[in-house]
C-alpha cells in the first residue's frame, strides 16, 4: 500500500533519555498529536532491572527526527505490589474521548510458574496527556477462558458512543530452545461501557505456518477501509510486521507483502522490526516503530507519501 522511507533511529534512549527509570528501550512507541507543531510519542521505558514505565518524547511534527521534550517523570508509574501491573507496562493506545485522554496499557506481573502475565488497564488524563490516573487498580480486560495469560489491548477506536477494541489473547507458551515464549492471536470486541467489556468477541487473525504469535494490532481507517499493522513471530526467531485489510474491522485478509518495509543491512533495526504505529502529517504518513530486541535501542520513524494518504480519515495516533 505504501513505500516507506526510513528516517533512522530518532530516539536513542541510552543517549537521549533521562536515566534512572528511562535507562534503555522505548517499547511500543505510540504517536499522539498535541497540536500542529508537536507529536507526542508515548512508550514504555525500561530501568536497569528491565521494568518499564510509560513516558513520552515530543518531536516536531514536520521533522520527527527533531526531539523537543522528554518526560522527566513517568506519566504512569508501575502499580502497587501484588497488582497486575506491578512489574512494568507497555502502551496499548491513547484515545481522546469524553472524560479525557484515555490510555489503554498492558500491565505485566511476574508469577512463580510462568514467564509473566499481561492484562489491560486504563488510565485517564485531564491535563492533555502530561499525567494519567488509573481508573482502577485491576484490569479492564482480565483473565477469561481462552486468555488465561494475556489479554492485551493495542488499538481502540471510539465512534458513535461505542468502543471498538482490538487485542491480543494468549493462553499458553511455545518452548523454543528450552525457553518459554508466549503464544497469542488477535481478537476484536466492542462495547459502550468499558466497565463491562463483553465476553462475546471475534477472532481476527490466527498464527499461520511456523508462526506461534501474532499481536500488537494497530487499526486505522484509510482509503475507506480498515488497515491493521501487527507483529508476528515464528519458531525460527523472526519477528516482523504484517498487514491486513478489512471492510468492517472484524473479518480480515492478510497481505504481508504490502508492508513496504525491510530490515536494514546493519544497525538498530537489522534483525527485527516490530510494533509499527502510524500518524498522519499533512500529505504523508509517519510510522514510529521498534527494532532489534523489541526496541532496546529506542524508536525510529519512517515516512510514506501517496495519493491515498490525502483525504483519508481516522489515521489516529
Amino acid at each position: 500500500m505504501f513505500e516507506w522511507s526510513k528516517q533512522g533511529l530518532v530516539f536513542e534512549t541510552a543517549r537521549h533519555g533521562v536515566g534512572g527509570w528511562m535507562r534503555h528501550s522505548a517499547l511500543t512507541p505510540t504517536p499522539y498529536r498535541i497540536d500542529d507543531e508537536l507529536i507526542r510519542v508515548y512508550a514504555g521505558f525500561r530501568d536497569a532491572d528491565g521494568v518499564s514505565r510509560i513516558g513520552y518524547v515530543d518531536v516536531r511534527a514536520d521533522d520527527p527526527a527533531s526531539i523537543v521534550r522528554v518526560s522527566v517523570e513517568p506519566v504512569l508509574d508501575i502499580g502497587r505490589n501484588g497488582c497486575f501491573d506491578d512489574n512494568g507496562m507497555i502502551l496499548g493506545d491513547v484515545v481522546d474521548a469524553p472524560g479525557g485522554l484515555h490510555m489503554f496499557y498492558v500491565g505485566f506481573q511476574r508469577v512463580a510458574k510462568a514467564k509473566f502475565l499481561a492484562f489491560t488497564g486504563l488510565a485517564v488524563s485531564t491535563d492533555g496527556g502530561d499525567h494519567f490516573r488509573r481508573v482502577q487498580e485491576t484490569p479492564i480486560l482480565d483473565r477469561a477462558p481462552g486468555r488465561s495469560t494475556i489479554g492485551a489491548v493495542h488499538s481502540v477506536i471510539h465512534e458513535n458512543g461505542r468502543w471498538r477494541i482490538w487485542y491480543a489473547a494468549g493462553d499458553d507458551w511455545e518452548t523454543i530452545g528450552g525457553q518459554p515464549f508466549p503464544r497469542y492471536h488477535i481478537r476484536y470486541v466492542e462495547t459502550d461501557d468499558l466497565d463491562a467489556i463483553p465476553r462475546e468477541d471475534h477472532v481476527c487473525l490466527l498464527p499461520r505456518g511456523s508462526e506461534y504469535r501474532i499481536g500488537r494490532p494497530r487499526v486505522y481507517r484509510l482509503g475507506g477501509r480498515y488497515i491493521m499493522y501487527f507483529t508476528r513471530g515464528n519458531v525460527g526467531g523472526e519477528y516482523f510486521p504484517g498487514i491486513a485489510y478489512s471492510d468492517d474491522g472484524i473479518r480480515w485478509e492478510r497481505h504481508d507483502e504490502a508492508l513496504g518495509l525491510t530490515l536494514s543491512a546493519s544497525g538498530w533495526d537489522s534483525r527485527v522490526i516490530c510494533y509499527p504505529a502510524l500518524i498522519r502529517q499533512r500529505d504523508k504518513l509517519l510510522m514510529f516503530y521498534n527494532g532489534n530486541d523489541m526496541g532496546v535501542d529506542g524508536f525510529g520513524v519512517a515516512e510514506a507519501r501517496g495519493a491515498c494518504v490525502v483525504g483519508d480519515e481516522h489515521a489516529h495516533g
